[in-house]
């Protein structure tokens, strides 16, 4: 059994080499299959396509099965798996639902804000023993935002009252300590903290000394100070194990309320009674505006209220502007169907076709197409996709749109050198650069970048570290990390201590933030915000993977300068060491050297070949430490013997005879082991 995400899936079956892994596959099962209208769902409509063609092309028995809480449009779906509607699809309604939903929907205005707050001086004053106002001054009147805090803190309370946990979701990383900070602040000013803790009224339980204790190991001090409060926060920037502390003391009762991101929602099954979305709108960065979330978000964030094993039923609240109001209360009465994201990844997946040489013409890239989702929703919407009606109707198959459609997707191809296409034969064949992009799962837009002598950065004959590292961090696979003020000051210091190059943006842009933590991370550099280890994290997991993507690119165009900086780069990212620092870290990350004797020798710039003629007391006298560990660890570096004949074959070839001798004693922890059954 392999669980693994789409892209890693999407990789595997690209390639030829793995060709027998495909061939082994009984059954596909896709969870969360209505992630079909996500910027993923190119991808999960990708290989299944791929799928449903090897089961035609070769007769592959392979069972294929779609699961999903909120799927509204499931025929379609059922469609595209080629689902036999009789025996194969199933759906269950809200009636199978172990518990019933109640729902709220809460909107805001101005004129709400305005008696809430009133409505507040008037409590206020008359607790004072003062006359109740009958207006308000304009300094006090509540925003959208602060307004939207007191709807949800309101309505949080009311749901402690009856003894009841809540889960707030709101739409960034911040909100979530903000808006448990407010609701710290309110509840002081109200004089309701005792309705917040646990544990109150002088009552301790073991429990929630276990609780108490487990929170002192918390990586975060937010966590710690909230939860001295009775509130929790969760979102994808909190490192693992404080994300699973959390989940652990919701789901044992020891806090009562967490504020926490969608992560939550689609990632991690913890339900609670009630649920509340505190405002609807959400930053999309690749747009650069404020959109609402969707209605499928909703859908899913709701299904977390109610818990089978403890209530009778659960309660949903979403809060929103009064404008947005009617249109949450259409939809989710509607039900919307998902539409396909196809069109936007339709480079990449034909390029990814025609370099593992499954589509060799037009007319083999449109029946392709009609395995995807795309093509079902294309007939049955396809305004959405900008065809008109009539079209439809004169050609049922919409086979001239289709024809359009990869034409130009060819095209775009073949400008960027990724394939070679002839348009009077329709005839496409992939390029090494296309290959490459394929098998390192580069994006079209990273390609366009390498290839653009006219832009700010490309890929170019004479690159110097600095560049390769700048070129990396301008490539698209990076474009959704964000910038944070809060960041700023920390990045910074970052940029001081632990970058060694010069990073070309500015630490305000997406691509001076990702050269600082690359560097930083090569650097080995610790990261205190646990958003920007996070993300370090993630630019790790890729720049490894462009680097040597770019490296290939350079050595097919036969880039000798270029080829060997971007291999080393590559080397860098991946043993996270700069070239100047000595090799003899590698034994420290396996114990078998003390790093300060790595110190001291990288300290004193003392050249490897060196130490490797000095013996075990010299040695000992040098680094002030045991002479026969350190000389033993030294001959368990990699050093080769070479011995080499080379003779001319023409002017541009060689040809080169070596014999490698091995001279050093091979060590399992440095090097690995594997079995050889």
């Amino acid at each position: 059994v392999l669980v693994l995400t789409p892209e890693k899936w999407d990789v595997i079956t690209r390639k030829s080499d793995d060709e027998e892994l495909s061939q082994l596959v009984r059954l596909l099962i896709i969870d969360e299959v209505h992630l079909l209208h996500d910027d993923r769902g190119p991808v999960i409509e990708a290989i299944i396509a791929r799928t449903l063609r090897r089961i035609e092309v070769f007769h592959q028995n392979i069972r294929i099965v779609g699961l999903s809480a909120t799927l509204p449009n499931y025929n379609d779906v059922a469609t595209f798996l080629r689902v036999d509607p009789t025996q194969g699809l199933f759906h269950f309604d809200g009636r199978f639902r172990p518990v019933p939903l109640a729902q709220t929907f809460l909107g805001v205005r101005d004129s709400e804000r305005q008696a809430l707050v009133l409505q507040r001086e008037r409590e206020k004053a008359i607790r004072k023993g003062e006359k109740p106002p009958t207006k308000i001054s304009q300094n006090k009147l509540m925003t959208q935002k602060e307004m939207m805090d007191e709807v949800c803190y309101q309505k949080c309370v009311k749901f402690l009252h009856d003894k009841h946990q809540v889960l707030i979701f709101v739409h960034s990383r911040n909100a979530t300590g903000q808006l448990a900070r407010t609701f710290i602040d309110k509840a002081a000013n109200a004089n309701q903290r005792e309705l917040f803790l646990v544990e109150k009224g002088g009552e301790v339980t073991s429990s929630y000394l276990k609780a108490k204790k487990a929170m002192n190991n918390a990586q975060s001090r937010e966590l710690q100070f909230l939860f001295q409060s009775g509130l929790g926060i969760h979102h994808a920037g909190l490192t693992r194990h404080d994300r699973h502390l959390m989940e652990k003391m919701f789901t044992e009762g020891a806090i009562r309320v967490m504020m926490c991101t969608a992560t939550l929602a689609w990632g991690v099954n913890l339900p609670a009674y009630a649920v509340i979305i505190r405002g609807t709108e959400i930053f999309d960065p690749q747009k650069g505006i404020f959109t609402d979330i969707g209605i499928l978000d909703v859908q899913q964030i709701f299904g977390r209220a109610g818990r089978p094993q403890f209530e009778d039923m659960g309660h949903g609240v979403i809060i929103t502007n009064v404008q947005k109001l009617a249109h949450y209360i259409e939809m989710f009465h509607r039900q919307t169907p998902i539409e396909s994201q196809f069109q936007s990844r339709i480079l990449n997946n034909l390029n990814a076709e025609i370099a593992s040489g499954a589509i060799s013409n037009i007319s083999e890239a449109i029946e392709w197409i009609h395995f995807t989702y795309f093509y079902i929703r294309l007939r049955k919407n396809p305004l959405q996709y900008g065809v008109d009606w009539k079209e439809l109707r004169k050609d049922s198959q919409l086979n001239a749109y289709l024809s359009d459609f990869c034409h130009s997707a060819a095209r775009r191809l073949d400008v960027n050198r990724m394939i070679r296409y002839d348009p009077i034969n329709n005839f496409v064949s992939a390029t090494d650069l296309g290959r490459i992009a394929s098998n390192y799962y580069i994006g079209f837009e990273t390609i366009e970048l390498i290839n653009d002598h006219n832009g700010p950065i490309s890929l170019t004959e004479m690159m110097t570290d600095e560049m390769i590292i700048a070129l990396i961090s301008s490539c698209s696979e990076f474009a959704q990390i964000k910038n944070r003020d809060s960041e700023m000051t920390e990045l910074d210091e970052l940029a001081s201590f632990g970058a060694n190059l010069k990073i070309r943006s500015g630490l305000a842009t997406t691509a001076g933030k990702v050269n600082c933590l690359l560097q930083s991370y090569i650097s080995r550099a610790f990261v205190k915000d646990f958003a920007l280890s996070s993300e370090l994290y993630y630019i790790s997991q890729n720049a490894g993977r462009i680097a040597r993507a770019i490296f290939e690119i350079a050595l097919r165009r036969g880039w000798a300068q270029t080829t060997e900086a971007c291999l080393t780069m590559a080397k860098c990212i991946e043993q996270r060491l700069w070239p100047f620092n000595s090799p003899l870290r590698h034994l420290a990350d396996v114990d078998l050297l003390s790093f300060n004797i790595v110190q001291k020798i990288e300290s004193r710039r003392m050249n490897l070949f060196s130490l490797y003629d000095m013996d075990a007391k010299d040695l000992g006298y040098l680094c002030s430490g045991d002479g026969k560990v350190i000389y033993e660890a030294i001959r368990m570096l990699p050093f080769i013997d070479v011995e080499a004949n080379i003779r001319p074959i023409t002017c541009t070839i060689i040809q080169i005879e070596a014999l490698l001798y091995p001279s050093f004693t091979w060590c399992d922890r440095l090097g690995g082991a594997q079995r050889f059954w």
